[in-house]
């Protein structure tokens, strides 16, 4: 069975809001747990600019640290698995609440406010101050909590 896509945006106006700072523009739902608190979620990312730069670091990380990370090829690109427990804020909350209700093989890109990112500081170099991200998301496992 296809998982469902919903195109919400792309070149309309008709967006969702996931939460407040969250702005749902494309989604297929993926299969069984769904990730809420307490879940731990493996997951790849790619991070843009809200005028399209790419800030993903993923191919900076890989070429220091190959030997001791989990990858997999997502759209033709070599990506990080990364792994978080929901709930324990420990990636920006932009993406802890967007991967909130999501399953395996599930798929979201969303528009995240500045307060939810990276906020005042940014990142040095690479994310301005105050920066809205565009943040693509791919969910490989979802663990249920307990």
């Amino acid at each position: 069975m296809l998982p469902f896509r919903r195109l919400l945006s792309k070149n309309c106006h008709l967006a969702m809001k996931l939460t407040k700072g969250i702005e749902l523009l494309d989604e297929v739902v993926g299969e069984g747990p769904e990730a809420v608190d307490g879940s731990v979620v493996v997951y790849n990312a790619r991070l843009f600019l809200r005028r399209g730069d790419e800030v993903t670091q993923d191919a900076q990380i890989l070429s220091r640290a190959r030997p001791h990370l989990a990858t997999r090829i997502v759209n033709g690109i070599e990506l990080i698995d990364h792994v978080t427990q929901l709930g324990k804020r420990r990636t920006i909350a932009g993406v802890e609440k967007s991967l909130k209700g999501m399953r395996a093989q599930g798929y979201r890109e969303v528009l995240v406010a500045p307060h939810l990112a990276y906020g005042q500081k940014g990142v040095p170099n690479l994310i301005a101050a105050n920066a809205m991200l565009r943040i693509q998301l791919w969910v490989q496992g979802v663990t249920e909590p307990g």
